[in-house]
């Protein structure tokens, strides 16, 4: 049975496009928004558009649609994998999903909407390069789409674009597109978000979707699919500082010394001094090792070991960095909190901090405010509760070498676990030791104006002021 509007035949992937060094392009996405403004249909449009959906596949979903009463596939299925959610018409897990095009591989995570499951958006865009964020042209930014474009300017994510979802319901009207569109790039101003931009889409129908749509001659701008091929994210990753957090202490015999894990960021070379932080000794990397061959060099992703020149104490947990570029160290950590219990966050609990590779206990001293996500607005507050985000004050029992966040992410994340439960409770992201910034903001309180949409996206529609 061929499906409406999609092609029935057995797609096969198009080879993604190699940079200079043969590797794939690889961008990281992650949906957000608010629950049923079509994240997941979304996701099964991209991978139908980008021919990385076998037909078996498509046959199955459009039955399953069938006896739905639907008159179309129900793209959604392709993704929400769950019988929960299949029952429930919602995302509940992050669903992961692979395609590409010839110019760039995709990997995206589709994280729940529904604010019950915010916990699993935040584990989704931990690791993403760009948030698209799902808006109903019919409703317009509610608290949830507010509350998970927060979220993903605290994660660091750069690049956020709004996808003004369900256009056909709206008549595919200019007017209704530019309201929600000022109220999205005004909400994303103030997160302080360099790279926003907002697209009318309809995923049901795939407009906008990968190819321009004939019903909003008015849309001047990018497709999705061609925005997300063309964004530039290398310059969003840490290059310059060289963090290795050792994951285990290698002492075959006495002529060898040396240490395992993954470069989290930037790159080393033979013959540089290095120090052990926290303890600060300092030595030479004396070779580099990737799978039992010495290496040149190892860069940020590269599982390796590293020899060491000097008899120096080291462990699990400790981090090897340049000793001219060292990140701080101390038990004092200003972060923010991004609550994911239950039970609320209780000050005379005990909690453990695991950062890297290193876990040490420690408690919150302070919640300075918690965000009111609809106003970015700080309020007081003693305690933060289930979905809340806030900024706290740390002390932990042993020093840590940690990174700003917006400096590096890779030494800047952090989670906190009951020591009781070993419940994961909150993730967080640094903001530098408490010294270095009280007194300092990271959200922007100040009242602004709508920014309005460019005259090269909205064009040549009824009202639209040239």
């Amino acid at each position: 049975m061929s499906a409406p509007d999609v092609p029935a035949s057995v797609f096969l992937p198009p080879a993604p496009a190699e940079d200079a060094l043969g590797t794939t392009d690889l961008l990281r996405i992650t949906t957000a928004g608010s629950v049923d403004d079509g994240k997941s249909t979304l996701l099964g449009r991209l991978l139908v558009e980008t021919r990385s959906v076998l037909a078996d596949q498509l046959a199955a979903v459009t039955e399953a649609s069938r006896r739905r009463g639907h008159a179309r596939p129900d793209l959604a299925l392709l993704t929400d994998g769950l019988r929960a959610e299949r029952e429930q018409g919602i995302t509940i897990d992050v669903a992961y999903r692979a395609f590409a095009t010839p110019r760039r591989a995709f990997l995206v995570a589709d994280t729940p909407g529904h604010v019950q499951y915010t916990r699993n958006m935040v584990t989704g865009a931990s690791t993403a390069d760009l948030a698209i964020v799902l808006v109903d042209a019919r409703h317009g930014v509610r608290t949830q789409s507010r509350r998970h474009a927060f979220i993903a300017s605290l994660l660091g994510i750069r690049h956020l674009v709004f996808a003004v979802n369900k256009m056909d319901l709206v008549g595919f009207d200019a007017d209704a597109f530019r309201a929600v569109a000022d109220d999205a790039t005004a909400f994303a101003a103030r997160l302080g978000v360099p790279d926003v931009a907002v697209i009318p889409v309809s995923a049901l129908h795939g407009d906008n979707v990968a190819e321009r749509s004939d019903a909003m001659p008015w849309y001047g701008g990018a497709t999705l699919l061609h925005h997300l091929e063309h964004v530039a994210v290398g310059g969003d990753r840490n290059p310059v500082d060289f963090r290795f957090p050792v994951q285990l202490a290698l002492r075959p015999d006495a002529s060898f010394r040396g240490v395992a894990g993954t470069v989290a960021s930037g790159a080393i070379r033979a013959g540089e001094r290095v120090a052990i932080l926290p303890s600060g000794r300092q030595t030479t990397i004396k070779a580099v090792y990737e799978s039992g061959q010495d290496v040149a060099e190892a860069r940020a992703g590269d599982a390796v070991v590293l020899a060491l020149a000097d008899e120096v104490d080291v462990a699990r947990g400790d981090m090897v960095v340049r000793d001219l570029n060292r990140p701080l160290v101390g038990t004092d950590v200003e972060a923010m909190l991004c609550w994911m219990d239950d039970r609320p966050l209780d000050p005379a609990r005990r909690y453990l901090l695991r950062q890297t590779t290193r876990e040490t206990p420690a408690r919150v001293a302070a919640v300075v405010y918690r965000v009111d996500v609809d106003t970015l607005r700080r309020t007081p507050a003693d305690a933060l509760a289930l979905n809340d985000v806030g900024r706290v004050r740390l002390e932990t029992a042993s020093p840590v070498p940690f990174d700003a966040y917006r400096d590096n992410a890779a030494t800047g994340a952090f989670v906190l676990v009951d020591a009781d439960t070993n419940a994961t409770v909150a993730a967080g992201m640094v903001r530098g030791g408490a010294a270095m910034v009280d007194g300092a903001d990271e959200v922007q309180t100040s009242e602004i104006q709508p920014a309005p949409v460019s005259p090269d996206v909205v064009r040549d529609a009824p009202g639209v002021t040239r």
